[in-house]
């Protein structure tokens, strides 16, 4: 099998998954890396093999030796960047979210449609072990139909991921509700089996809104701007984003389409850093203690008075057969993705869900900004949805 060439645009944060596409003979490789950073460039050709690396996204899109294109750049450049690659008949990876507003979303998939060039969102959450765990089994009715979602993200390293960069600010985020929770809406809507309509949300910027110590404009993140146990407590935190401007914590209230209510809570000043998934059907519910392999779904079915930890069953998060970040879904998500590209086909995540949960997300962001003023969320069009539907054929 020929290897499919994979031009990269970004090698921040999420370079990881350019590093998880390079297998020169296995696929697939990694041609060509462009970044504004000199730094980065300089991170690229050293953990890829045979890499050239440029400055600009159009060395990029328009290479002769670049088959397909991942978009791994910051979030509000993910519309211009997609539909400049598309337009150019290049298959398009583009990481979560789609964008951050709802009119660049709608805007990549009328590209996409018009186009006839193949569009994937890098949702990963739909290839970890706890959601299909998760997903297997509300599919299969073992809590009946669903009828209520609940779900608390806790941010453990928050301070350290979010508030020391681009994610800080609203201009490049919307906020973190959207930015972050596009991972979790989009699980939330495929669990429920519908799509958020009506939200409602309050938040603060409770914590690092008061801490004094930021970085000056146009200085650059410390090399100890993460460490595995953290930075705590927050007020701890040093060299922060010179502007920050999102919200810290947030809660949200969701109706669906399909008639399902939900609620989704989201904290960046906590301890833990871990998510936890309640769903509730009218025979049964089941619920995710840990997220990543070793943790439990546990289920119950039988009526009781009472807190009792037993469950009526209780499943294994599976180990993933890659060792990789997000428990194994990255490999995961770039093999749907290359498959996708090669051949078609249907796909487990789903551009039209991928906008959706940034609906959502700006939706309950501008009911926070507005005191909880209930926000109606705007469907996509139909011929985009059946599009799509029909596998962008």
């Amino acid at each position: 099998m020929t290897d499919l060439r994979l031009g990269v645009l970004g090698f921040g944060l999420r370079g990881s998954l350019a590093r998880v596409a390079h297998r020169p003979g296995g696929g697939a490789r990694v041609t060509v890396v462009a970044d504004h950073d000199p730094e980065r460039r300089k991170q690229a050709a050293e953990l890829i093999d045979g890499v050239r690396t440029v400055d600009g996204h159009r060395e990029v899109i328009e290479a002769e030796d670049v088959d397909a294109v991942l978009i791994l750049t910051p979030d509000h450049t993910h519309a211009d960047l997609a539909c400049a690659a598309l337009r150019a008949r290049k298959p398009v990876f583009v990481e979560k979210p789609l964008d951050i507003t709802v009119e660049r979303c709608d805007r990549i998939l009328r590209t996409a449609r018009e186009t006839g060039t193949r569009l994937y969102v890098g949702h990963n959450m739909r290839h970890m072990p706890v959601i299909r765990r998760m997903r297997d089994l509300v599919t299969r009715g073992d809590i009946g139909t669903v009828r209520t979602v609940w779900v608390r993200h806790f941010v453990g390293h928050g301070g350290d991921f979010y508030f020391k960069d681009w994610h800080a600010e609203r201009r490049y985020t919307t906020s973190l509700l959207l930015q972050k929770g596009a991972h979790d809406l989009d699980v939330l809507h495929w669990l429920a089996g519908g799509c958020t309509r009506q939200v409602q949300a309050f938040g603060d910027l409770m914590v690092y809104g008061g801490n004094p110590h930021r970085r000056a404009p146009g200085e650059p993140k410390s090399a100890d701007w993460y460490t595995e146990d953290g930075h705590w407590p927050p007020h701890t935190q040093r060299a922060l984003n010179p502007v920050i401007d999102v919200e810290d914590v947030s809660v949200v209230n969701l109706r669906l389409d399909n008639g399902v209510l939900a609620a989704y809570q989201q904290c960046h000043f906590t301890p833990d850093y871990w998510r936890n998934y309640t769903v509730i059907g009218d025979a049964g519910r089941l619920e995710n203690f840990g997220d990543i392999p070793g943790g439990v779904v546990r289920v119950w079915n039988a009526r009781r008075s009472g807190y009792r930890a037993e469950p009526d069953a209780e499943y294994r998060v599976p180990e993933p057969e890659q060792d990789a970040e997000h428990g194994g879904a990255d490999p995961l998500l770039i093999d749907e993705f290359l498959r996708f590209v090669r051949e078609g086909g249907p796909t487990d995540t789903s551009p039209v869900a991928a906008r959706m949960a940034v609906a959502a997300g700006y939706g309950a962001t501008a009911s926070l900004r507005a005191g909880g003023a209930v926000q109606e969320v705007p469907p996509p069009d139909d011929d985009l949805v059946a599009y799509f539907e029909r596998g962008q054929v």
